[in-house]
């Protein structure tokens, strides 16, 4: 007896948290908030920059949303001619080869100027979302919206110091672009107003476009999200 009664309890306990987990949102808030940490990796010029995330959405029905996106982040790389556009590669190693020849320069010498970086997104767009399951919201939506970096040159050579003064004569080189791209992700529901937002964009953008080729960009996020207002999903 002993054994079914424990059965039985183990039976109703995984029917209960199954239909928690499946059922459908009794709750959509109007509104949403998160904040979180975010990680912005752009392989192209080996830069990583981790820092702070945030959006905020109105929900007009379960299905969609319209919100506003901002992250902020920092960090550091070394820029070298492989980096750059083909042509001023070109330029800059004949250059370079020109200096080794009249024994000016190293045999093995190659010039890398490390940078400091700030970047910071904007975009406003819509969401498209999936309530199906009580305990997780998935979503899917565009990324169309504008990017700015500031990269502070810290040179260490002489080259590299020429190389600032030409292409970054104040020692700071800023710039604004667009990026488009897509992303998406899930909210864990841990109540009906809190709960857990895990997501990754994928975006490209042409910053530094004297310098650089388009480069395409991951961002990783994660953080609280919180849910209130009047409930959307009461509406007909």
């Amino acid at each position: 007896m002993k054994t079914r009664h424990r059965l039985g309890i183990g039976t109703l306990t995984l029917l209960l948290l199954t239909s928690i987990a499946f059922g459908q949102q009794a709750y959509v808030g109007r509104y949403d908030i998160y904040t979180g940490f975010m990680y912005l990796d752009s392989p192209l010029i080996n830069l990583g920059e981790a820092g702070f995330h945030t959006q905020i959405g109105l929900n007009p029905a379960k299905w969609y949303a319209m919100g506003f996106d901002f992250s902020t982040g920092t960090g550091d790389t070394a820029l070298v001619p492989g980096m750059l556009k083909s042509s001023l590669q070109q330029q800059i190693n004949g250059e370079i080869n020109q200096l080794k020849a009249a024994g000016m320069l190293p045999a093995n010498y190659s010039i890398a100027v490390p940078l400091h970086s700030r970047s910071e997104t904007y975009a406003l767009g819509p969401q498209l979302n999936y309530r199906h399951f009580a305990a997780v919201t998935l979503f899917v939506h565009p990324d169309l919206g504008a990017i700015h970096e500031a990269a502070t040159p810290h040179p260490t050579d002489t080259l590299g110091n020429a190389f600032v003064a030409q292409y970054a004569p104040s020692g700071v080189k800023t710039d604004w672009t667009y990026f488009y791209g897509v992303g998406g992700g899930f909210d864990l529901n841990i109540t009906r107003h809190y709960g857990v937002r895990m997501q990754v964009d994928f975006v490209h953008d042409h910053l530094f476009s004297d310098l650089l080729n388009g480069r395409n960009s991951v961002r990783f996020s994660i953080g609280p999200a919180v849910h209130f207002g009047s409930n959307v999903a009461e509406k007909k």
